[in-house]
Parts: structure tokens; sequence; C-alpha cells
């Protein structure tokens, strides 16, 4: 199939051109060369969540060579990367595999209704620039948009935030200026960012607190892969790299599963990593979960800087709840303050299902949270859509590659047959109503909005496995043709 004459007609239209979007493209490049295709995105560059985040310290919370894609490895020996790196390698993989001329800038999808009679999709975009509204056509269309929302974070209602007389910052939103030199600076929140921004700005601070309700689990990976550089130098680096990310995604399930199996053990080991950092006489209450390791996902940091941080007293930690935000800081509920100049809410995230665009059928409205998602790629009763989402106990990218890799796999198997449409038949009995794809993890931002998600189902292939091996087989070895997609 080719472009229409207003070049808006495509086999498939990506939606989302981040690190998901541009994996998936690549993927359309190298195993369905005859098909035509287009990445819409919101944003005027590429990157998604790695252009989107420009706080002090932005880095990957997953070992990069996991989180690289699986057809272009990451080849420095950097553990967790920098923001700005993982945005030139995103870029230098859309130009290396032809991908960046595809991309249309400055688009927010705000709806696509397919047709039976036509059998395509229609995408309606908002050029935000101009005004514009344009429409795109497509055989197929892929959700690459991650699962929250861009415009804004999550902000808890804290009590006085209006009286605070300093700078209030989201982490989401972050100026380019700011100026926190010889500042008092409070981060509240315990998570990914906030362990990443506490060591980023402890230099320039005159003191950085990170205030937190209740702790994460928090361990130390080395910054630097000292074996694969060893390795380099008596072996092919192609192989050096293809083995680091063997030996990686082999260790996170290993982690993974023993904190499942062994959750006691796990916690005493994680415990005892963050106390030989911090010192005999820190008090560990402020890394001591009240939940199990993996129940929510764990906090990487590189060679122990916040544990070292916190050790030499540039920063400290409070645990503790805020009572309200007075004008020179925070009184917490146990009456100490904590005085601020900068207060930075880095408190989480907004859940959103396909970057806030409405789905239809044949102009019906579509709520994807009562669906099912097949092999956790396709969506029950929706013709001719992907939806690419990743790990979220792993390297996102492991199973985003794995999903595009299925998606060609699909396509090629609809041309050679023969077949313009494809659609999964579930049965509503197989429907756990009360779990989501997302339901493994009990943190605060994915209970907030697990009714968003699509659902869960009782098995194979409507149950999210969130298991690389396990999905490997079933979306790369097992034959497309199962009886449960439904062909015409």
């Amino acid at each position: 199939m080719t472009q229409n004459s207003n070049g808006r007609h495509f086999d498939v239209l990506i939606i989302g051109a981040g690190l998901s979007g541009i994996g998936a493209a690549c993927h359309l490049q190298q195993e369905c060369p005859g098909r035509t295709f287009a990445i819409l995105e919101r944003r005027q560059s590429l990157g998604g969540t790695w252009d989107l985040f420009r706080y002090p310290g932005i880095r990957s919370d997953s070992d990069m060579f996991s989180f690289g894609y699986a057809f272009r490895p990451w080849n420095e020996l950097k553990t967790l990367a920098d923001g700005p790196s993982i945005r030139r390698y995103i870029r230098e993989t859309a130009d290396k595999y032809g991908v960046t001329e595809h991309i249309r800038y400055g688009l927010k999808i705000t709806n696509a209704d397919w047709s039976s009679e036509n059998r395509c999709w229609t995408v309606t975009a908002l050029h935000e620039e101009s005004g514009e509204t344009q429409t795109f056509s497509a055989s197929f269309l892929m959700g690459c948009t991650g699962y929250y929302n861009y415009d804004q974070g999550y902000l808890p209602d804290f009590p006085g935030i209006d009286r605070f007389q300093g700078q209030c910052i989201h982490p989401q939103k972050w100026p380019e200026d700011l100026d926190y030199r010889g500042k008092k600076v409070v981060v509240i929140g315990s998570g990914a960012t906030a362990v990443t921004l506490i060591p980023a700005m402890a230099d320039d601070t005159a003191h950085i607190t990170m205030l937190q309700r209740s702790p994460s689990y928090v361990f130390s990976l080395p910054a630097y892969d000292k074996v694969s550089a060893w390795l380099d130098k008596v072996l092919p680096s192609d192989w050096v790299f293809r083995m680091a990310r063997w030996r990686n995604i082999k260790l996170q399930r290993l982690i993974y599963e023993a904190s499942k199996k062994h959750p006691k053990l796990m916690r005493k080991f994680l415990l005892f990593n963050v106390q030989r950092h911090v010192g005999k006489d820190f008090n560990m209450k402020h890394f001591s979960p009240r939940y199990m390791p993996w129940d929510e996902r764990l906090c990487a940091v590189p060679d122990a800087d916040l544990f070292r941080d916190l050790r030499d007293g540039k920063a400290s930690i409070v645990t503790d709840h805020i009572d309200t935000f007075t004008e020179t800081g925070i009184r917490l509920k146990s009456g100490h303050e904590l005085e601020a100049d900068i207060i930075v809410t880095a408190t989480g995230l907004n859940l959103q299902v396909l970057g806030g665009m409405t789905l239809s059928l044949d102009g019906e409205p579509v709520d994807v949270s009562e669906r099912m998602t097949y092999k956790g790629v396709l969506m029950e009763g929706i013709p001719n859509m992907a939806w690419i989402f990743g790990y979220t106990n792993a390297s996102w990218t492991l199973k985003a590659d794995i999903a595009a890799t299925y998606f060609c796999r699909l396509l090629n198997y609809m041309a050679d047959e023969g077949l313009s449409v494809v659609v999964p038949e579930g049965d509503s009995e197989l429907t756990i109503q009360d779990a989501s794809i997302m339901d493994a993890l009990a943190s605060g931002y994915v209970q907030r909005s697990s009714h968003k998600l699509p659902r869960q189902g009782r098995h194979h292939p409507w149950r999210v496995m969130n298991h690389y091996a396990r999905d490997s087989h079933m979306l790369l070895e097992e034959p497309v043709e199962d009886g449960l997609l439904a062909f015409s």
C-alpha cells in the first residue's frame, strides 16, 4: 500500500517518538521493508521521556545494557546513563535506521476511529503551534506513548502550599534557569527521581534534605562496568556488550524472583547493602520500607552516591508526614520545621493511557480499561491495533523490543495470507476486573490510576507475565495463528 495524494495514508501509524516508538519504527524498517509508516509526535523533538525530563542528574533507573535496543546494543561502559546520553542514543538509532525522516512533530493526537467499511483507522491530530487540525489514515495503529501524562505530574493537595514564599518545582517541569547554588533545598519524595536529585544537587546547595513519607528500597550499582572493560581488551567489542546484556537480563530476573520467593532474605540483603555505605551509626528507619522488595520498583544509585552524601553530611533524610507548608518551608507532623528556599515535589506521575487520545470503533467510543490485552501487545476486540508497553519489573525496552518484533511477524503473516484485518477475540469471563496490567506493582501512582488501564485475563495469552524468557517464546516463537485471533 502506498501513501495517498496528500501523503497522509500509511500502512502503519506510530503514535509517539520516544524509546518505544523509535524502536518500533526500526523494527518495521528491518522486518517489514515494504510497509509505509509515519511517526506522529506531540513534542518538537524525539526522545519522549528522555526529552521531557531535564532535572539535574536525570538518568536511567535500569542498567543500560538491557535498557538499550537488542538490535543496537548499548556500547558504553556507564551502567546508569545520563539523560543526554540516552537522548543521543535514541537520536543516533533513528538516524542509522532511516527513521528520522518519517517523524512528524508538533501533533497532539485527539482521536482514532476505526472504520469497518474502509478497514482503516482515521487519526485526528491537533497541530498545537498553528491550531490546525490534521487527519491521517492507516491500516494499522501502534500506540507507543508510555503510560503517564506529559502535561502534569502528580502533586498531592499539600496544606498551605500557597503560603510558601520560595520556589516550588515539580521535576517534570524543571526550569532551565533555576539557580540553587547556596540555597536550602527540600526534595519531597523517596523514589527514583528523589534519589537522583539529591546527589546531583548536593555539592552546590547550602544543604539539601530528602523528605519522605515512607522509605523505598535503594541499592547501589557500580557506575562503570569494570568486567566488560577488562573483557573488551581481549574479546571483540560486539561480543563483550552482548554478553553484558545477557548477564544483566539474567541478573535482573534472578533478583526479582529471589525477592518474590525469599522476600525476608532479600530485604536483609538490601538493607545490609545500605548500612555498609551509610555507616553503622546511621538510623536505618529511613531505608526500611513497610513493604517487601519488588512490591514496588527498586531504586538504583551509581557508586552509592546518595549514601555517600548522607554519610558526609552534604545531605540529610527525614521520614515524617507534612503538617503544612509555611512561608519559609515545611512544618512536619512531629512539630519539626524544615527551612527551604526551594521545594522540589518529586511526588510522582499521573498515569494516562495512549497519550490521552480517545478510541472509537465506527464512531462508538471504546474504553480500554474494560478490555484485556492479548500477549500484552494487541487489544481485545479492537482491530489492527498494537500497544507497545514495556516491563515495569525489568528494563522497559526488553518487552518493547519483542512486542514490536511480534507485531512485524503478525504483519508479515497477514501479507502472506492475503489478510487485512485482525481482531483478538476474548471472553469476558476470563477478565479479572480488579486487576490491571500493572497490578504487580503496589506503587502509589499505579494504585491511584489502575482503573484507567486495560484489565488482566485469568491465563495466557490474556495475562501479562512480566517474564522476558516466557514472553520471548510467546511472541517470537509461538505460531501467529492460535485460534484466538479473528482474521478477515
